[in-house]
């Protein structure tokens, strides 16, 4: 019997500052299981072939031979072609890092050739780094390229997604099967041109595709029908997040064509139950969550028998065999939000599986990614990030979260803080009063520099209708809340949800300029919603006033529906608007304008108060004993304490300022323990105190202990960095 032998491909096209983590996972569960395994990115080589000067020459000669069809954009690149081919190399290098020394040359006069895009985006000011006008320069290069391609030679490229519209609402196979019978493009073959050195070399048993999202989809056909042409026994599983969510009802047999397994949801147990099929060790039915074609059907098979693996035994995440070097920084925004999309690598992992939460009307509140929530242990997660660490020697991290929840969130900071591990890390929440200034300034120091979260319609009354389980007015406390423990924030925000009105639309828009004005939201983005088939509204679209009008289900993808919504009034038109104010709130600008203005139509005036948030953050109180559940947590140096007869004086070293505290010697010698109690230390014996503890042993009764929490010397501490988390 053959050793099964694996490998997991990555097709174009997702980001191109790192690598997208589903193969890193799925190769580290193997790994760790004993099954050989390795990954590739063909979308990281595809781009980096064609932005080389062999592959820009391929471009040139390709757009020469149609003159007579181009654009007048085009015919002045072409003149410009030597121009691209002497600095193609340069730029790259430069945007890998590669090359820092180049930033002055790229941003000197004459130097890069200048198309279309450079007149039409706003330049940076010449106060911005220099590094950084460099890579504003070196994108805007890059994407005047590929909108030269996408015009001419491979109308599927882009930077981001390849092929996208092919995959968005593709309820029948037809456009997919009709594209995939097309000639290959360019792109195309620098794709294949990438695939067969990984395939060569691996000599896999099973090759893997992971489609995370629609623009992800055509690619990995091409790859599979690449592979069936040259290797027609060689077993290919799909799966990801766009087969999770589009193709849980696949019927087509033509897919089968292509890929022999579509996997859903989680795949360490699909995969793992496929492989030892695949040997001999597991019959047919006895697979995990799989379609397959048997006997001219569709088959989905799904032995229940066999549990999920617990986050506790998935193995560690590795980026062993993707380039980590040769991956390419975009920067289109000086907004320190918004490039931690786009701007260098960061290692990948997850604090909790599923949501927590999970009661969103608009959500995949039933499928598994969603519904089955399991909290990494603190110990395992902490154990990957110096896995990690080792061997990328990269400390920044991402956490992938549909929603990291508070507690785990509050247990791996004291982890981080306890073991000394000096990382940098951002991720996804929830605005719920969990998160409390003690708690962020708690984050803080552990490392943590920005969270996303969801804001959506920032309107209480469709919050509560799509059960979000936030107000806005809570938004805007948990959001000062980040902002005083120095966290930048990012909102998603969603416009057209069920029964919204252009009033709410607009009204909308203001919160959001008053929470960019103040400092409390640095980034975010609007979307429209999408009635989706697995979410409580487009199980029950009538409940939500909604009617259904397609598409009719065609045997292959089914999520995205079309509805009619006979109350709500949210025109197409809005999106400009939101759009335009959103790209100018990012730059700082028009922070003090009327939002109407951002408009092409009539508005009305919103009807919210201008001083919304000034006004909500006064409704603030810190009130120190309660509740009396938390516990005490110190950031700083060990207290000193000088002794007298009657008085003990405590200085402090703390995170956020020093203190000298004078108190009565019982007192002083009290708080001194609390605090050195409350330390984070390496193999730490004793939990942190709760309050309640601490006034039990407070020398003086219950009333001097909540006397002594209003005192000066409280207040200090509490200043320093003494937290109740």
């Amino acid at each position: 019997m053959t050793a099964p032998r694996v490998l997991l491909l990555i097709p174009p096209l997702t980001q191109l500052n790192t690598p997208y983590p589903s193969t890193a996972y799925l190769t580290g569960f193997l790994q760790s299981q004993g099954i050989a395994c390795e990954q590739a990115d063909l979308g990281i080589e595809m781009v980096l072939r064609l932005f080389s000067p062999d592959g820009l020459c391929d471009v040139f000669r390709l757009v020469r031979q149609q003159q007579t069809d181009l654009p007048e954009q085009a015919l002045a690149m072409l003149a410009d072609e030597d121009a691209y081919l002497s600095t193609i190399e340069t730029v790259v290098t430069f945007l890998q890092g590669v090359n820092p020394k180049a930033a002055r040359q790229l941003v000197r006069p004459g130097f890069l050739p200048q198309g279309p895009r450079f007149r039409g985006k706003t330049r940076f000011a010449t106060a911005v780094p220099v590094e950084d006008r460099a890579k504003h320069w070196g994108t805007l290069y890059l994407e005047d390229l590929a909108d030269l391609v996408q015009a001419t030679v491979s109308p599927s490229f882009a930077l981001s997604r390849y092929a996208e519209h092919l995959a968005h609402s593709a309820s029948s196979f037809d456009r997919l099967a009709s594209a995939l019978n097309d000639p290959l493009s360019l792109t195309d073959e620098f794709l294949l041109d990438a695939l067969w050195p990984h395939l060569d070399r691996v000599n896999p048993t099973l090759v893997g595709l992971s489609v995370p999202f629609p623009g992800n989809l055509y690619g990995a056909f091409r790859i599979a029908q690449a592979i069936k042409q040259r290797q027609p026994t060689l077993p290919i599983a799909l799966g990801g997040g766009y087969a999770n969510t589009e193709l849980r009802r696949v019927s087509d047999l033509r897919v089968f064509d292509y890929v022999d397994f579509i996997t859903l949801d989680d795949g360490e147990r699909p995969i793992l139950s496929l492989l030892e099929h695949l040997t001999g060790q597991r019959p047919r039915a006895g697979l995990c969550r799989t379609f397959h074609r048997e006997h001219h059907h569709v088959c989905f098979t799904d032995d229940r028998s066999v549990p999920n693996f617990s986050m506790n035994d998935i193995g560690c995440p590795t980026y062993r065999g993707l380039p980590l070097n040769r991956y390419l920084t975009i920067l289109d925004s000086t907004n320190p939000m918004h490039r931690l999309w786009s701007e260098g690598h960061w290692n990948k992992l997850t604090v909790a599986h599923g949501c927590y939460w999970k009661q969103c009307t608009f959500c995949d509140v039933g499928l598994d990614y969603i519904s089955r929530y399991e909290m990494t242990p603190t110990d395992r997660l902490i154990q990957q990030i110096e896995q990690l660490i080792a061997e990328t020697g990269q400390r920044g991290f991402h956490f992938v979260d549909e929603a990291a929840p508070p507690a785990a969130l509050k247990a791996l900071a004291l982890g981080l803080l306890e073991r000394k591990i000096d990382i940098t890390w951002w991720g996804n929440i929830r605005f719920e009063e969990a998160f409390s200034p003690d708690l962020c300034k708690l984050l803080a120091a552990s490392g943590c520099i920005a969270v996303t979260a969801g804001l959506e319609a920032a309107s209480d009354r469709l919050l509560d209708k799509m059960k979000k389980g936030i107000t806005v007015d809570q938004t805007a406390l948990v959001a000062a809340a980040f902002k005083e423990a120095g966290i930048m924030i990012h909102a998603y925000l969603m416009y057209g949800f069920p029964s919204e009105t252009i009033q709410e639309a607009v009204d909308a828009l203001e919160r959001v300029r008053q929470l960019f004005k103040l400092d409390l939201m640095q980034s975010a983005f609007w979307h429209r919603f999408t009635t989706t088939a697995h979410s409580p509204v487009g199980l029950d679209p009538k409940a939500n006033g909604l009617r259904i009008l397609g598409p009719a289900f065609e045997g292959f993808a089914d999520n995205d529906l079309i509805h009619r919504d006979p109350v709500g009034k949210t025109p197409v038109w809005l999106a400009e608007g939101l759009r335009r104010s959103m790209l100018n709130f990012l730059e700082g600008r028009g922070l003090t304008l009327d939002v109407r203005q951002w408009f092409d139509h009539d508005v009305p005036e919103p009807d919210v108060p201008k001083n919304w948030v000034r006004t909500v953050l006064r409704t603030r109180i810190a009130v120190d004993h309660l509740p009396l559940e938390r516990r005490l947590v110190w950031l700083g140096a060990q207290p000193i304490a000088a002794t007298q007869t009657r008085r003990v004086t405590l200085t402090l070293q703390g995170r956020f300022a020093d203190a000298v505290i004078p108190l009565p010697h019982a007192q002083g010698q009290w708080l001194h323990t609390v605090i050195k109690q409350a330390t984070p230390r390496k193999n730490k014996t004793t939990a942190y105190p709760w309050v309640r503890d601490i006034q039990a042993s407070f020398p003086g009764t219950a009333e001097d202990f909540v006397t002594f929490l209003q005192s000066p010397g409280w207040r200090k501490a509490r200043t320093a960095g003494l937290l109740l988390v």
